[in-house]
């Protein structure tokens, strides 16, 4: 390969997939083979048998990225997810093999790696930026926890029982109060997880905005809202025990009456690299099995 556009490439696995230490491997060796550096994240070298190759944490190899560092995720769109939450401050671009289910933003099929890297690595890439959502636990009016979130951020209940009582502002403003099984508030990429299962609508990914989803409200008139991205959210917990809030489905810890949530998009995006001719609406048809377009290529 000719002058790659990129020197370095850091190597994500999700250890538990069968085979994704031989995938890895397989990489690796094809990377050096073009002239792009393999590097190894530190937990996937720690859980798989990658010898011969440096290592480095998420934090690290961004905080010294000169920008000619990649970084390919090999598992779902979790492992996809939990790599963008620590590589998007730095502003590193992704490219997603799936070994998993779905497959929304890990996007070149496990089988077709090499020719889908080759073309990629020259240059011939679909850049795509994504929303990033920055949140913080106040207690008594101080931080406890920051967090961001690519998905959602949910605040649910932790019991099994007894509905959650939230009072959302936004922008300082009084939105409204409600009592339901939990909260979603999801970015456009988040629009096609936990959100559309509770009833929300699907965003473009391109579209600035932000999507409040009661889950099962006890007032069917508190439905779905659509708010535009520069917004900052504030949510109190009005009930007293066994409520919790997740980053991306990363369980932060049981919350107290009175706490709040405030939430606002990063000043920084997730930067996803797709194969030449990629299209979020095949993504859509293929992953939600749409009818399909008469006359579509794939």
């Amino acid at each position: 390969m000719s002058n790659p556009v990129f020197q370095h490439a850091v190597l994500i696995g999700k250890h538990q997939a069968a085979g994704v230490t031989r995938t890895l491997a397989e990489i690796a060796g094809w990377l050096a083979d073009q002239g792009v550096e393999p590097l190894v994240e530190q937990q996937t070298a720690l859980l798989c048998d990658l010898p011969g190759y440096a290592s480095a944490s998420l934090h690290d190899l961004g905080r010294e990225a000169t920008g000619d560092l990649v970084a390919i995720v090999v598992g779902g769109d979790g492992t996809m997810l939990g790599a963008a939450r620590q590589l998007a401050p730095w502003g590193v671009p992704l490219m997603g093999i799936n070994s998993g289910r779905l497959g929304f933003i890990t996007d070149i099929a496990e089988s077709q790696w090499r020719g889908a890297l080759g073309a990629m690595l020259q240059g011939h890439f679909e850049r795509e930026q994504r929303a990033v959502l920055a949140g913080q636990v106040l207690r008594d009016g101080e931080p406890i926890y920051d967090g961001i979130a690519i998905n959602d951020v949910v605040v649910n209940r932790s019991g099994a029982t007894g509905l959650v009582e939230l009072r959302v502002d936004v922008d300082g403003r009084a939105m409204y109060a409600q009592r339901a099984d939990g909260l979603i508030v999801a970015t456009p990429t988040g629009s096609t997880a936990y959100a559309m299962s509770a009833g929300g609508p699907i965003l473009h990914p391109s579209l600035p905005g932000l999507v409040l989803v009661p889950i099962a409200a006890h007032t069917l008139s508190n439905r779905p809202i659509v708010l535009p991205d520069q917004v900052r959210i504030d949510i109190e917990v009005a009930s007293r025990s066994d409520i919790g809030v997740n980053f991306d489905m990363q369980h932060f810890a049981d919350l107290l009456g009175g706490d709040h949530i405030r939430l606002q998009i990063a000043p920084y995006r997730a930067v996803f690299l797709h194969p030449p001719g990629w299209s979020y609406f095949s993504t859509l048809r293929k992953k939600l099995r749409w009818h399909e377009i008469l006359g579509a290529d794939d």
